[in-house]
């Protein structure tokens, strides 16, 4: 008899949290990384960073660009440089999708989510969107401040 696959939860590596500020997320995409072994022991350490991080698509292939996953000490010798050139893998028609929103409509391509799945594979969560402007963060930040204080209110009144 087969045994049955272990329904483990999403384990989220990395957030970066200044993407849906600094931009107006239209689309989300997840991929795959290619990495070497110290990175995913990096990863399952849970020391990760995508805050500077960006995606570029370059002929047929995607990368990650400046994403720093810290070395792996017990390693030594045989270590990673930390914030390499990683290829994301995705489909053909992904990669050209991604493509014609950077080159024809002027989109970014900026990493949300860097995490593990169910099935312990390291995957990125990206996203195209649009560069926000000066006013348009203020309303965020408006927005955001709005449902703070109505959320106080109500655990006050009731």
């Amino acid at each position: 008899m087969a045994k049955a696959k272990e329904n483990k939860p999403k384990t989220q590596i990395a957030d970066n949290r200044r993407a849906r500020f600094n931009y107006a997320i239209e689309d989300n995409l997840e991929a795959g990384i290619q990495l070497v072994g110290t990175e995913v022991k990096s990863l399952r350490e849970g020391k990760a960073n995508i805050a500077e991080a960006y995606v570029s698509v370059e002929g047929n292939e995607a990368w990650l660009i400046n994403a720093n996953i810290p070395i792996y000490a017990p390693a030594s010798q045989f270590n990673h440089s930390p914030t390499r050139p990683r290829k994301l893998l995705l489909k053909r028609r992904e990669i050209n999708a991604l493509l014609g929103e950077t080159q024809r409509k002027g989109r970014t391509v900026v990493p949300l989510k860097l995490y593990f799945n169910k099935e312990g594979r390291a995957k990125i969560l990206i996203g195209v969107g649009a560069g926000k402007q000066n006013y348009d963060k203020r309303q965020t930040q408006k927005n955001r401040d709005w449902q703070k204080q109505k959320a106080r209110l109500m655990r006050e009144k009731g």
